[in-house]
């Protein structure tokens, strides 16, 4: 089963200042942090905003060729974690209508996703073993501060994207 998922935006986790990237399920109280590079979180975070460099950066490359190609951006499926590295795959339809479905890091594919405006869906398995759950209903400063919680007993090195 898919679980669609919002991306929230692009922490730094301190004292590391290490970028994350944060998801949150659409219709569910699960978080979901991907520790992502700084190149990928500031192409996530300018896809956000909104803003637009004067040269195109490699997702927005990617968003051109896709098409360039003809081809649409269904859905990016964040499917795994395993040995600490997430996984994902880009699912594609190519002019002719036909599916493609291609390996990507997690960062690269949320970056074109919020680009071309694509679903992004996480396995329930990977929720399950992941998600970090925080009830509807509590203050923005209670949510930041388990997130903190969460943040100070992990380590990067457990969810590389």
């Amino acid at each position: 089963m898919l679980i669609p998922m919002e991306v929230i935006g692009v922490r730094v986790e301190m004292p590391s200042n290490q970028p994350i990237v944060l998801l949150k399920e659409i219709d569910g109280t699960r978080f979901l942090p991907i520790w992502v590079g700084a190149v990928e979180a500031t192409a996530i975070a300018f896809a956000q905003q909104g803003v637009e460099p004067p040269r195109p950066l490699t997702h927005d490359l990617m968003k051109e060729l896709v098409e360039l190609f003809d081809a649409t951006l269904i859905a990016v499926h964040l499917t795994e974690l395993k040995d600490g590295v997430f996984y994902s795959t880009l699912n594609l339809r190519d002019g002719s209508g036909e599916p493609l479905s291609l390996s990507a890091r997690p960062s690269d594919a949320i970056a074109l996703a919020v680009r071309t405006h694509s679903n992004i869906l996480a396995t329930q398995e990977l929720l399950d073993e992941v998600g970090v759950e925080i009830p509807q209903g509590e203050g923005e400063n209670q949510e930041v501060e388990r997130f903190r919680e969460f943040l100070d007993q992990i380590n990067p090195e457990d969810f590389a994207g």
